[in-house]
């Protein structure tokens, strides 16, 4: 049975010399209350809420079987930024250590995972929707600041630099042409190709508004696009695995296990996408060089291949990987211009 709070009381007072008039509140700190607790009728836990392990006596300050704390109570601000410092961003903690590997040895994370050694980083998926996030706000940013300055200039035909739209334009537009799907105008009339009907209605009520109104809507169209992006980007990371699977066949590894390896290099080509937001040419330049070595680098580690089969096999993976880019984008595209 806990002890009451008069027992605890006592027990304090017999502790508790000249001198020392915080015994009281120390002994009830150990079973979870502090002083200001000390006169509500809240006995102090027996067991653990997380576990259901017992607790010795005196209140241990942690679970001896899943290391919870005893003395459970709503956080504190403070103790907020301490879990976040302390546990994710501090020097010792596992985000550093994962983005040194990510940035400046390709392959290793893939590598260390493989491995098993896996609590020590932030896990794949993790590490990729917390780059990818942060590249897609930043480029959602920037790209409003312009679409926002440019949306005052469209009172008038062609004075967009951003956007620019006459009536030599509008006759001729083509849109699609993938699998023979395609609309689009033609010498200033309309054509809908292999499409559903209502879709060709939607795209015909677009396609022919005057030149300030298709201005405007074009602004849209890119804002939208944006919101799109963060998905057209999560379906290629499967079919990026996929082509790693089929390149890649005789190393003997699992679809999983190529999809690790396509998290992480999707992932750094997301942290270069936000180096090349900051208007720094030497950056920039790193950057662009990055994402073109990196990834032969990153493959020839992983799949521990000879340099020709690599060059050999990354040129391939690079025309699967632009088709699949072309066919989503296509996709997500159409999808945008008719939502």
């Amino acid at each position: 049975m806990p002890p009451s709070l008069a027992t605890l009381y006592v027990a304090a007072m017999k502790q508790q010399a000249p001198g020392q008039p915080n015994a009281t509140a120390h002994l009830l700190g150990q079973c979870g209350m502090s002083a200001s607790q000390a006169a509500l009728p809240v006995a102090a836990p027996t067991s653990c809420p997380n576990c259901g392990a017992a607790f010795a006596q005196p209140c241990p300050k942690y679970c001896g079987e899943c290391g919870q704390e005893s003395n459970l109570r709503a956080p504190s601000l403070l103790e907020f930024i301490q879990q976040l410092g302390g546990a994710y961003i501090s020097t010792e903690g596992a985000l550093w250590r994962t983005l040194w590997r990510l940035l400046l040895l390709p392959g290793q994370l893939t590598l260390e995972y493989l491995a098993g050694r896996r609590r020590r980083y932030v896990l794949p998926l993790r590490l990729y929707l917390t780059i990818s996030v942060l590249a897609l706000l930043t480029l959602r940013l920037v790209t409003s600041e312009k679409i926002e300055a440019e949306a005052p200039k469209l009172d008038k035909p062609g004075s967009s630099n951003f956007i620019e739209i006459d009536k030599g334009d509008r006759t001729n537009i083509q849109i699609g042409g993938l699998g023979g799907f395609q609309a689009g105008m033609k010498d200033g009339v309309f054509f809908c190709e292999k499409l559903p009907a209502s879709m060709c209605k939607r795209l015909e009520r677009r396609l022919t508004l005057d030149p300030v109104s298709l201005s405007k809507e074009m602004l849209q169209l890119t804002e939208r696009a944006l919101n799109n992006l963060g998905a057209t980007m999560f379906v290629l990371l499967p079919c990026f695995a996929i082509w790693l699977k089929l390149l890649f066949w005789d190393k003997g590894l699992h679809y999983t296990e190529h999809m690790i390896f396509a998290l992480h290099l999707h992932a750094f080509w997301f942290a270069m996408m936000l180096a090349l937001m900051v208007d720094w040419t030497p950056l920039s330049t790193v950057a662009i060089g990055g994402a073109v070595l990196y990834p032969l680098i990153a493959i020839q580690r992983v799949y521990r291949t000879r340099w020709w089969s690599t060059l050999l096999r990354a040129f391939v993976l690079a025309i699967f990987n632009i088709s699949s880019i072309a066919l989503v984008l296509a996709c997500f595209g159409l999808l945008t211009l008719l939502t």
